[in-house]
């Protein structure tokens, strides 16, 4: 073969590639192929050939999804756009979690709140069946002006909350100091739209106003770097030992950031609630938050 067919043909092979990549990229994570609307009928709405999923929530009902695979560890992104306006009484949620009473869970939760007052960021760790440990934030943009990626790393070390890959939370294993950490039940991914102006907004005092609805939200580009679990799933262990989320913690910039937007962003850490826990503090919080 000739040089010149030879890099002709390497080419046309090299640029045949790049294109099937690309379709390869534009069809992961369409919620087409990784979702099933769980509840709300017709107010959740798949968009976009499978791109971009909207919920809406009215005085009947909210809506909801969930991922068809389930996970055990791993690193989840999602892209969401809030309810815009008078938000009170609403919740917008995008969060893993087990089945049963002793359920582990990791959530991300928008508490809306009346016009021009701010989105409160709800975050919160289950592990066998057990919560109580809220940390919560009011952001440094408009969440219902644009898109913005909402991330949980999760692995068997430590789970970061991260916010347009920004560090806000990490909750450590301290299994050795006898705290339970979410590490052995497989959790699916979930998304939600609903109402709870009995306590969502100013502890209940702002209801939610109807003559507003339908209120919608917005989700987009889901993508789940991770071990999927279950007879119907392809085991990806092996595959994803080396990825970066297997051991991901925080360097020092990132413990930086985590500390800028606690010290800046922060309204309310169970770890400084004295009056909740009157005989002590968790074991945890004793420990470093940020390594």
């Amino acid at each position: 073969m000739a040089q010149s067919e030879y890099y002709s043909n390497s080419k046309a092979s090299a640029i045949a590639l790049t294109i099937a990549c690309l379709i390869a990229a534009a069809s992961a994570g369409s919620f087409y192929d990784e979702m099933d609307i769980t509840f709300g009928g017709e107010r959740a709405k798949i968009l976009n050939g499978g791109q971009d999923l909207s919920l809406s929530l009215d005085q009947y009902s909210g809506s909801g999804f969930q991922s068809k695979n389930e996970y055990l560890f791993g690193r989840f992104d999602m892209q969401l756009k809030l309810v815009p306006g008078n938000s009170a009484g609403t919740v917008t949620t995008f969060y893993l979690s087990s089945q049963g009473a002793g359920h582990d869970e990791i959530d991300f939760e928008f508490l809306g709140n009346s016009t021009g007052n701010p989105y409160t960021i709800h975050t919160n760790v289950y592990s066998q069946g057990k919560g109580d440990k809220e940390q919560q934030f009011h952001l440094w943009f408009d969440p219902t002006a644009a898109f913005h990626t909402y991330t949980i790393v999760w692995n068997a070390q430590r789970i970061i909350f991260l916010i347009d890959n920004i560090p806000v939370r990490v909750f450590n294993n301290h299994e050795a100091a006898g705290v339970p950490f979410p590490k052995s039940q497989p959790m699916r991914v979930y998304a939600s739209l609903w109402n709870a102006d009995d306590w969502a907004t100013q502890g209940g005092r702002v209801k939610t106003d109807w003559t507003k609805a339908p209120f919608t939200a917005s989700y987009r580009k889901f993508n789940a770097n991770a071990n999927k679990v279950g007879p119907n799933s392809k085991s990806t262990s092996s595959e994803n030992e080396n990825q970066a989320w297997s051991t991901q913690g925080l360097d020092a910039a990132g413990r930086n950031r985590i500390r800028w937007v606690q010290n800046k962003h922060m309204i309310y850490n169970y770890c400084n609630d004295y009056s909740r826990f009157p005989n002590g503090l968790p074991v945890e919080c004793t420990r470093s938050r940020f390594l």
